[in-house]
């Protein structure tokens, strides 16, 4: 789960949207923290840029 999963049709339930969006911010969460663990500061920079995007997906699905 390397990458942010595409956009989803319209049709998808918003529960299950909502479900794996979850998922993936908990995923980026523990790379987040692998890194700061590293004290990787590019890795760190991606991962908070992604929970971001995620973040802004999420809100989105909620409206």
């Amino acid at each position: 789960m390397k990458q942010t999963m595409p956009q989803l049709p319209k049709g998808f339930p918003t529960k299950e949207r909502l479900a794996t969006l979850r998922l993936e911010m908990d995923y980026e969460l523990a790379v987040l923290f692998e890194a700061m663990e590293a004290s990787d500061d590019v890795q760190m920079r991606l991962s908070k840029d992604k929970l971001r995007a995620l973040r802004e997906q999420w809100l989105q699905t909620r409206a």
